[in-house]
């Protein structure tokens, strides 16, 4: 092979590991954006609730209630409340860092680097589209009970029922109808959507409230003694329910998509994220308090808990309150899944990840417009042709990954030095940075920042083991081993749960072993100063409360089906074709120094053949590139550099 091709190619390649892990520079006015900055704090925090109070709350407490925790189901939203609110305060405190749309994609871009930050958008766009399909098919068939079922029955006729196994049993053409209909609504601009989003949701709590000042009025305290008492499948029901009850908070993510139209993102973020997880909570907490003391666990409907069990009261009516609960609450959160998925869409694009064209926004509405109709057209048609039942769990991969990456990103970006100093000032020159580096010297701020990512003084006799890395990396190789080791245990405990039960020695010294590890890790990373500079708001507890959202988050991927796991997999080979044959190439992070696009595209280049290009040749052309395009690396070095 000639000399000259081997030193293109190991160029290209030696490349791709960088390319890979570039991340995204914030422009210096951190606030600028061609979106329409028009949000506040309340329209967030009812954007955030309507995403997560859905049909589920009218469905789910009666399946959990009955097969899975019984009356325990409160103790189950509690904890799974819990374990969702430790990431959603990860994702609070990245609003409040990062106010730009994109939610985890943008923050594992700053923190991470660009393959996982693809890695987790790929995801979130399936989360979303998977989501909004499988809400509408909902709501279709909602509406469909309510009318006996002349929907449905009327559709197989005219068009006869699908048999292949990921389809639907008939084609739901009123679930496509919906997603069309609320994605045209959503087309009228940010502020006008989020009113009708406000409304709809007022009207779902309001029903809420009427459900459970009803139950208490006609609750029965001897329905929590009966069949087994207040935890009839123990603790383990408790935990089973919980890990169910936990995607019933999907959704506060929402909330850090529209940071970039929010008026005031670093008070609106935390906030809106706070209160909505609280009122979620406390909502679902209630409700089941309420079904569960108007009625023995046992007897519960799961079709139809709440009507049923105010039916048994007397109370008839309050079957039309509830349709119209689920009707508006199903409403929201198509709402909110059709919300956020155009804006990734387009953080993706204007990052150079995805298609340019899909990082356009409309003067007027000032919306991502050809997003919003390509987000519309596929999530009806997935909401038409497919079975949603077997996809919706595909969602929850994606969905628990960006979770566990967001709360690492946390760690890695409160111990990183360079975050604060470097995220909101504009690309310097060679002769800025020097002077930037002497004023900073100087300067009372930068002995804070500079101390973000060393030892402490208490911990000095981890120097010599950590003393000579570069502030910053010990914490993120921390991370990196506590995450994969969090895998390994909660795989144990998924795989051994007979042995450990039965205290089998080898099961239970790999256990001990793992969480030696983890705590080790932990230690490890609380022996570094922080850098809590310049934060409205911060994750309280780093690094307990992130790592204590990474365990939980991989626990509940672990119990996923193998056949969920390959769907996933086979997503990420089509993601990566994405990534490989056109993200990596076109990233806006690499525009200033991308020899591989110069080469490709350069004309000269190819005025003579391959073999025959010498070094003195291929280097006129790049450097006549070099002076035409702005690119400022060389990609071979010369010693004779001053003869240009």
């Amino acid at each position: 092979m000639p000399g000259s091709r081997k030193i293109i190619l190991k160029h290209v390649m030696s490349g791709i590991c960088t390319k890979m892990n570039r991340s995204k520079q914030l422009p210096s006015d951190i606030m600028d954006t061609p979106l329409n900055r028009c949000l506040n704090t309340f329209d967030i925090t009812l954007l955030g609730v309507g995403h997560m109070v859905g049909a589920g709350i009218y469905v789910l407490t009666g399946t959990v209630a009955k097969d899975i925790a019984g009356p325990g189901i409160i103790l189950s939203f509690l904890l799974a409340g819990l374990a969702c609110l430790l990431s959603a305060l990860c994702y609070a405190e990245f609003g409040t860092r990062v106010p730009k749309a994109g939610s985890a994609y943008v923050y594992t871009y700053i923190s991470i680097g660009e393959f996982w930050a693809f890695v987790i958008g790929w995801n979130i766009l399936l989360e979303h589209m998977i989501g909004a399909a499988s809400v509408a098919r909902a709501w279709s068939g909602y509406v469909d009970s309510l009318f006996g079922g002349i929907i449905s029955n009327t559709t197989i006729s005219i068009t006869g029922e699908m048999h292949e196994e990921l389809l639907g049993k008939y084609p739901d053409f009123l679930a496509f109808s919906v997603c069309l209909v609320y994605a045209l609504l959503l087309g009228i601009g940010v502020k006008g959507s989020a009113m009708v989003n406000s409304f709809l949701t007022i009207i779902n709590l309001s029903v809420m409230g009427i459900v459970i000042v009803m139950g208490i009025y006609y609750a029965d305290e001897e329905n929590w003694a009966k069949g087994g008492g207040f935890l009839p499948y123990k603790f383990g029901g408790v935990m089973a329910g919980a890990a169910t009850c936990f995607y019933a908070f999907v959704g506060f993510d929402s909330i850090a998509t529209s940071g970039e139209e929010a008026k005031n993102p670093s008070f609106s973020i935390p906030m809106a994220t706070v209160i909505s997880m609280g009122i979620v909570t406390l909502g679902y907490i209630l409700v089941s308090a309420a079904l569960t003391l108007l009625v023995p666990y046992y007897e519960i409907n799961p079709s139809a808990a709440l009507p049923d069990a105010f039916s048994n009261v007397g109370q008839h009516w309050v079957k039309y309150v509830v349709s119209l609960g689920a009707i508006c609450g199903m409403t929201t959160t198509l709402f909110g899944s059709l919300f956020s998925l155009p804006r990734c869409m387009y953080a993706m694009a204007v990052d150079g990840l995805l298609f340019g064209f899909l990082g356009n926004v409309n003067s007027k509405t000032q919306l991502p417009l050809v997003n919003l109709v390509i987000s519309g057209v596929t999530s009806a048609l997935i909401a038409l042709l497919f079975d949603l039942e077997k996809l919706v769990e595909f969602m929850s991969i994606g969905t628990l990954l960006a979770y566990t990456i967001v709360s690492a990103s946390v760690i890695i970006l409160r111990y990183r030095p360079s975050f604060e100093t470097t995220a909101c000032k504009p690309a310097s020159t060679p002769g800025s940075e020097i002077s930037a580096s002497t004023s900073e010297l100087t300067t009372p701020a930068s002995e804070i920042v500079n101390l973000t990512g060393t030892l402490r003084v208490q911990y000095s006799w981890l120097g010599p083991i950590f003393g000579n890395c570069e502030p910053g990396s010990v914490v993120t190789g921390s991370v990196f081993i506590f995450t994969t080791f969090s895998c390994a245990l909660c795989t144990l405990f998924q795989m051994a749960t007979w042995e450990l039960e039965s205290i089998i020695w080898w099961t239970v010294v790999l256990a001990t072993f793992f969480i030696l590890i983890l705590v080790g890790c932990l230690v490890v990373i609380c022996a570094h100063h922080q850098n809590t500079a310049n934060l409205r708001f911060k994750v309280p507890l780093v690094p307990f409360i992130p790592a204590l959202s990474i365990l939980f988050n991989i626990e509940f991927m672990v119990h996923l089906n193998i056949l969920t796991w390959l769907r996933f997999f086979v997503w990420m080979i089509i993601g990566m074709l994405v990534y490989f044959l056109y993200g990596i190439h076109h990233s806006k992070e690499g525009e200033g120094n991308s020899s591989y696009s110069i080469l490709m595209t350069s004309s000269e280049a190819v005025k003579e053949k391959w073999g025959s290009t010498t070094k003195t040749n291929l280097k006129a052309v790049l450097m006549q590139r070099k002076t035409t395009s702005g690119d400022q690396s060389a990609i071979i070095d010369d010693d004779d550099d001053s003869t240009d």
